[in-house]
């Protein structure tokens, strides 16, 4: 290949990149600005109803959900949990599966009562697989080698709450969308079992881990036990009073809240109320107790609601705790200016739940502009900031389950609110990139137009380099691996180079 030869070889790749980086600022940065305009004026995210994103991203969830938890139950993967601080690998792909059951029943439950025209179907039917895929998930027991760590071969019938009514909040919203009672003996079991201890403990509570006590959990659990009762039959409105006790007097911090971890033996209260606790709590008090769920986020409100910073939401930390406003904490993520990201991604789910739209609406605004959405109901943001091994989905499947939260029977709904700055700062980042990405493309490529046969470096290299990461980039795609594809093809756009003028000299 002569120099002519190569020179026109590089300028049809130069032209591929140009055409490659405009798709790219289009689709990943100008596009997201179009969608989220179009999100935020679905009247579904300002009152009650399920918005037309929470549609698209459980259609575009479910086949990758479904391969997901096949693929992790044929592994064996939640076997090889390496020690008892290792989280991800076995509960977060249990949460990852209760999130996915709640926001497909929210949604089949609407599509009956509906048959909206954003719906693309019936949930229970073109997400069948993936709702198989995820009862067989939580039903594994290599999933369950996690909590065996901690309580030993009896942690089905001992303490470890979270994890049990996690179980039970699974296989009830499985069934219900199923009608198949292949799960039935384990649900019931742990229904009456899980509920026996609850009653028969000193004040309510149980552990969630050997001396580590959440009531916020413990709140969780009553409320599922509850919900499980239209699938087991069972009749458990007299265990949800009595378990009111685990919640009241000294039981509550001295907000009036319920703390988010205790010591069950002492009851001292290690941390009280936060912001993720609190949203948890608020997502399902409103159909145990509507009295004290309304008291406790008109509270919640009071100590932890903040508008500053161009953001408006909860405060991980009560107003006035020294220290908290910056930093980091594992249950919570980024403490920024006060706000963490789990309290308001919760509470998203609380504020709907409780007919509070005034919240839910700038809370779910920005939630949208952070998770980064794409064509399909995709959400990068979500995705990314998932666990990429263990809970990959655990990102999107929290959100449409918390999109799709409706408000409690008799709650007063209170709509309004306004959209805080960082809504359109974000979007103003998306377009801005989007712009300086296409600006840099054309920018490269007028200056390959300028450069002449022979003023181009290493012509063969660069195109053997350019060779190498497109199909780097082809395999990574292939083998399932978007980040590392788009890493490869980004990194392709550096070929060709053409040196740049010099300046001449005075």
């Amino acid at each position: 290949m002569n120099t002519k030869q190569e020179h026109r070889a590089l300028t049809a790749i130069a032209r591929i990149n140009l055409g490659f980086m405009l798709l790219f600022a289009f689709y990943a940065f100008l596009l997201p600005v179009g969608l989220l305009v179009w999100h935020l004026s679905d009247p579904a995210l300002r009152g009650p109803g399920v918005p037309r994103l929470a549609w698209q991203l459980h259609r575009s969830m479910s086949p990758s959900f479904e391969q997901w938890a096949g693929n992790r139950v044929a592994s064996g993967a939640g076997a090889k949990v390496r020690c008892k601080e290792d989280v991800p690998s076995t509960e977060w792909p249990v949460f990852s599966c209760v999130f996915y059951l709640t926001a497909t029943e929210n949604l089949q439950r609407e599509w009956v009562k509906t048959q909206p025209a954003d719906a693309p179907g019936a949930p229970a039917v073109y997400a069948r697989g993936a709702i198989d895929a995820a009862a067989a998930l939580i039903t594994d027991p290599a999933h369950h080698t996690w909590v065996g760590m901690y309580w030993g071969t009896n942690f089905w019938h001992r303490n470890n709450l979270f994890f049990r009514s996690l179980i039970i909040a699974g296989l009830t919203r499985y069934e219900a969308l199923t009608g198949d009672r292949r799960h039935h003996p384990l649900l019931l079991e742990q229904v009456q079992e899980l509920s026996s201890e609850l009653d028969r403990s000193a004040h309510g509570l149980l552990e969630d881990y050997p001396g580590e006590c959440y009531p916020i959990d413990v709140l969780a659990a009553v409320a599922w036990i509850r919900d499980s009762d239209r699938i087991t039959g069972l009749d458990h409105t007299t265990f949800v009073e009595r378990a009111q006790r685990g919640f009241s007097g000294k039981l509550l911090d001295e907000r009036g809240l319920p703390p988010f971890f205790i010591y069950l033996d002492s009851l001292e209260q290690e941390q009280p109320s936060r912001g993720t606790g609190n949203a948890w709590v608020g997502a399902f008090a409103p159909r145990l107790w509507p009295e004290t769920a309304k008291r406790w986020y008109d509270l919640s409100e009071q100590h932890f609601w903040q508008e500053r910073l161009l953001a408006a939401g909860f405060r991980e930390f009560p107003k006035g705790m020294p220290g908290k406003e910056w930093g980091f904490d594992v249950d919570s993520g980024p403490i920024i200016g006060g706000f963490s990201p789990a309290a308001n991604a919760f509470a998203v789910a609380a504020a709907r739940a409780n007919g509070r739209f005034d919240h839910a609406w700038p809370l779910a605004a920005q939630m949208l502009t952070a998770s980064w959405p794409l064509p399909g109901g995709r959400l990068l943001g979500a995705r990314l900031l998932s666990h990429p091994e263990h809970a990959p989905l655990l990102g999107e499947a929290a959100i449409a389950s918390f999109l799709t939260e409706q408000p409690a029977p008799g709650v007063t709904v209170k709509t309004g609110g306004t959209l805080p700055g960082f809504v359109y700062v974000g979007t103003g980042l998306y377009a801005l990139v989007g712009l300086l990405f296409a600006a840099a493309a054309i920018a490269s490529w007028r200056r390959w137009r300028n450069a002449t046969p022979d003023s181009i470096r290493a012509p063969r290299t660069q195109l053997v380099l350019w060779g190498l990461l497109v199909a780097g980039a082809v395999i990574a795609a292939l083998c399932g691996s978007i980040s590392s594809a788009l890493v490869a093809a980004l990194l392709a756009q550096w070929v060709p180079r053409t040196p740049r003028r010099k300046t001449p000299s005075a």
